[in-house]
């Protein structure tokens, strides 16, 4: 009985440091790919840094197509027509718009420029001598600005023109990716969307693709929004200053509707040309210029405008002025103009993939 028990006991101690060594091994392998998760997530994050100029310029590209598919779709329900002829269309519409604005403005928009440019220069200097005359240094020693620098002359472009052509061709460049990024994710945005999903384990697919697709609804919804408001901010603005009777009502229009783009600080200062132009023509016109600014304002930002976006974006005011703080402090002017969108794109991945899928907190 005893040598049964011993020759019972022998297979037991054999497989007991098998066992071991398996439960090791996989603790090893658990490890490695712990380890080699970490490494790759630190290794994208810093890819996303040191390229985020070039992101964010891909993601211009995106809104722009965002724009494209829904002007065709929108093109839909008058020209029940296959969506490619629709958005051909739409290309065309809109080539035949900026080269009529081109034509138009070509020998308009610069004098009015330099008109401005002259008068806003001019006032500043009074508001200097005004504040310096009390002890207040409004620009530093050296004055600190130059208007004049915006629009050189030629022998001043001539001496710059190095600087001058690099920063010419960066933006053209850009704005050339932008637009063909858009031309091509617009015209099949399906099989741009399935590469990204094979990336994603098959029992995932159908949820990845349901966020992506709402996604690009509210990017849709928030830009056409956003080109709504500008188009009617910068039209009430125009005519609103050229009834009373401002130098370059039509520039003035323009940059008020566009600083509409960044909610919060760009109406503010937009603000500021308003009164510099209207000082040459006295206190009176410098109260009604900015009082009537700051009305349609007003009406814009807090009535027009929450209609026409509560049905994209859910943001609070105070999320939104972080974000652009901080887009725009890690990546600049382009950062600042895209900070809404981002921040609509990141508040629906949180919540349906974080909050939804990982914390299984089902929303309403």
């Amino acid at each position: 009985m005893a040598k049964l028990t011993t020759d019972l006991e022998k297979p037991a101690q054999s497989i007991k440091p098998r066992e071991i060594a398996a439960r090791s091994e996989g603790a090893a392998r658990n490890a490695l790919a712990t380890a080699l998760i970490v490494l790759g997530v630190i290794v994208c994050l810093f890819l996303v840094w040191e390229t985020s100029a070039n992101l964010l310029v891909i993601f211009a590209g995106i809104l722009f197509a965002s724009f494209l598919d829904a002007c065709a779709r929108a093109l839909g329900s008058v020209l029940p027509v296959d969506r490619v002829w629709r958005l051909t269309l739409v290309v065309l519409i809109l080539t035949a718009l900026i080269v009529l604005g081109i034509v138009w403005g070509a020998g308009k928009i610069p004098e009015q420029a330099r008109l401005l440019i002259s008068v806003m220069d001019s006032q500043l200097d009074v508001l200097q001598q005004r504040l310096a005359s009390i002890g207040v240094d409004l620009f530093g020693p050296d004055g600190g600005r130059d208007f004049s620098r915006w629009f050189p002359d030629y022998n001043r472009l001539f001496g710059h023109a190095q600087t001058a052509l690099g920063t010419t061709s960066g933006i053209l460049a850009n704005t050339l990716v932008i637009l063909f990024l858009g031309l091509l994710f617009s015209f099949d945005p399906r099989v741009y969307r399935e590469s990204v999903l094979l990336l994603v384990k098959p029992s995932s697919r159908d949820r990845v693709r349901a966020v992506l697709d709402e996604m690009g609804n509210v990017l849709r919804l928030w830009l056409v929004g956003q080109l709504i408001r500008i188009v009617l901010m910068a039209a009430c603005v125009w005519l609103a200053l050229y009834l009373l009777g401002l130098p370059g009502a039509f520039l003035l229009g323009a940059q008020a509707g566009v600083s509409n783009f960044v909610p919060y600080l760009g109406p503010i200062l937009a603000a500021i040309p308003v009164g510099l132009v209207a000082m040459p023509l006295g206190t009176s016109m410098v109260i009604w210029a900015v009082g009537i600014y700051t009305v349609i304002q007003s009406i814009e930002g807090y009535v027009i405008g929450p209609l026409i976006l509560r049905q994209a974006v859910e943001l609070p005011p105070a999320w939104t002025l972080v974000a652009i703080v901080l887009f725009g402090s890690l990546f600049g002017v382009l950062g600042i103009a895209l900070s809404m969108p981002l921040l609509a794109v990141g508040r629906i991945a949180v919540l349906r993939w974080y909050v939804e899928d990982w914390l299984g907190d089902k929303l309403g």
